[in-house]
């Protein structure tokens, strides 16, 4: 990918996600977003999502004009229901007793914003927990303190543990849906070309 002519920051603060996007993109910068994140009432979540991605790719880019802008958010939801971060280790130990033994979505919006054009898109994977029991649960919020999570939880520290199926982007689920980015960024490359 050339990305060696842009400039290219991930609105993120998440290490997770640098750490992806570190395996598409050779040359990046972290400038985090200030945006708070908001789940709005009646939209879909997966419109939620990328707007909280494109809010946060819009904030950074007016901070770095000229530069390429990925912005990201994550949210795990069962049924309609939508968990961002949880509040505290209580509310985590509430999420994941919800998800337990249940199969929930994982949604990533990302946006891609530079120079007044924005691309904004979306995966979905889909994790199927096993019945958990609440000592379980109780250990993994206490040990792992996984209030910086969507839905409580980290993939890469719950799969062998609480997860019975994955389908789709283990990437996504994550926090960054590596291959939609780069086909994104690259896009976003073209279409800013002069």
């Amino acid at each position: 990918m050339p990305e060696k002519t842009r400039n290219i920051i991930l609105a993120s603060a998440s290490p997770r996600r640098a750490e992806l996007l570190a395996s598409v993109l050779k040359v990046f910068q972290v400038c985090p977003s200030n945006i708070e994140e908001k789940h709005m009432a009646g939209g879909s979540p997966e419109d939620a999502a990328m707007a909280n991605a494109m809010g946060k790719a819009q904030e950074v880019s007016a901070r770095n004009p000229g530069a390429i802008v990925i912005g990201a958010d994550t949210l795990v939801v069962l049924d309609r229901h939508i968990f961002g971060k949880p509040s505290d280790a209580r509310d985590a130990v509430d999420v994941l007793t919800k998800l337990s033994g249940k199969k929930h979505r994982v949604i990533t919006g990302v946006a891609v914003v530079c120079c007044e054009k924005s691309i904004g898109d979306f995966a979905t994977s889909e994790v199927t927990f096993k019945a958990l029991d609440s000592a379980a649960i109780e250990k993994y919020v206490a040990e792992k303190r996984p209030l910086d999570k969507a839905g409580a939880y980290g993939i890469q520290e719950v799969m062998d543990y609480f997860v019975e199926k994955l389908e789709g982007d283990y990437n996504n689920v994550v926090g960054l849906p590596t291959d939609l980015v780069a086909r994104m960024v690259t896009d976003m490359i073209m279409l800013t070309s002069p």
